[in-house]
């Protein structure tokens, strides 16, 4: 009896070392990615890692390009990057807007509820793109529940606009900010939205400890 206990102590403790070894390795290759896309001046290496380890997690996705929106940085910075996970390059590199219930610079207040001007942290699909009432637009689909997943009804979608514009930052400090869309400056928001289109995976991070708590796809 003894005996079975101590085998079986052996192989707890073997498959306890061995998947502790795949999690290491997997967190250097994901450091390794970071390290090639010469991020480390752009956005922390945590917010990369839930980015890609969410975006790991994804099915049913277009592969190779991730979109990560980095609310921790306040808006007079670039917060808003498409990456090109294959080639190891980031393909934009722009502002983006917040929701104007949200904060000034600094988004820290965050809603997945209709008319509350606030933006939603999480992980999305990219729809289809089409005219509407801020011009040229993609659908974002959200998929946490709770935390983004009314974006489609409230109507969150990734647009241009004015006040996304950097001229706006030299002007007040800061930029403009939206109804809760990540709005992008007019220049580049059509070569963007079409190049994200399609069932890609659009990330946004933001400071929020409930979030990372409760993120199916975010919590390490």
């Amino acid at each position: 009896m003894v005996k079975k206990v101590l085998l079986l102590l052996f192989f707890i403790s073997n498959l306890v070392f061995a998947t502790n070894s795949v999690n290491i390795s997997r967190d250097k290759y994901i450091h390794d990615i970071y390290l090639q896309l010469k991020l480390e001046n752009k956005m922390e290496y945590d917010t990369f890692q839930k980015a890609y380890k969410g975006y790991e997690k994804i099915p049913d996705k277009r592969e190779g390009l991730l979109t990560i929106i980095d609310f921790t940085k306040p808006s007079n910075e670039k917060r808003f990057f498409v990456i090109d996970l294959n080639k190891k390059k980031i393909d934009y590199s722009t502002y983006v807007t917040h929701g104007k219930n949200s904060g000034l610079t600094v988004p820290l207040n965050f809603s997945n509820n209709r008319n509350s001007y606030m933006s939603s942290l999480g992980f999305y699909i990219t729809g289809d793109a089409y005219e509407g009432k801020y011009g040229y637009s993609l659908r974002l689909q959200g998929l946490e529940e709770g935390f983004n997943s009314n974006a489609y009804r409230r109507a969150i979608v990734v647009h241009g606009a004015d006040y996304a514009d950097p001229s706006f930052i030299e002007k007040y400090g800061f930029l403009g900010r939206s109804e809760g869309c990540p709005a992008i400056p007019t220049t580049i928001s059509k070569d963007v939205i079409d190049y994200i289109k399609g069932k890609t995976v659009l990330f946004i991070m933001g400071k929020d400890k409930h979030y990372i708590e409760k993120s199916r796809y975010a919590s390490l």
